[in-house]
């Protein structure tokens, strides 16, 4: 299994587990009281809900990435769905960052 369909899995299991957070407005309440780790911004996430988040990350130092698509996300954490899920568990962020930087470098290695 590549690296993008693993980290889809593990934020299924982290949704489970109640490590992950979905939705824009979670997220930033989340990010305000210093409970996230790292966020998945949906690529196709509306400009609102990008301007809602993205200064707010930038701010607080919070790393994310934009990819998947917003169903994508949803059906992953199993709801509708949703412009940008967070992740409170440290272990899961840094395996989930782990596995999209691995994606990245062979994806640039076969460029």
């Amino acid at each position: 299994m590549a690296g993008p369909e693993r980290v889809l899995n593990l934020l299924g299991l982290g949704a489970r587990a109640g490590s992950v957070l979905p939705g824009t407005e979670r997220v930033r309440e989340a990010v305000r009281h210093g409970d996230v780790k790292y966020v998945i911004l949906a690529a196709d996430a509306s400009d609102n809900q990008r301007y809602k988040l993205l200064p707010l990350l930038d701010a607080s130092g919070i790393s994310y990435t934009t990819r998947f698509e917003r169903i994508q996300l949803g059906i992953a954490i199993g709801r509708a769905p949703v412009s940008a899920v967070g992740v409170v568990d440290a272990a899961l962020a840094r395996r989930i960052r782990s596995l999209l930087d691995a994606a990245d470098e062979q994806e640039t290695s076969h460029s």
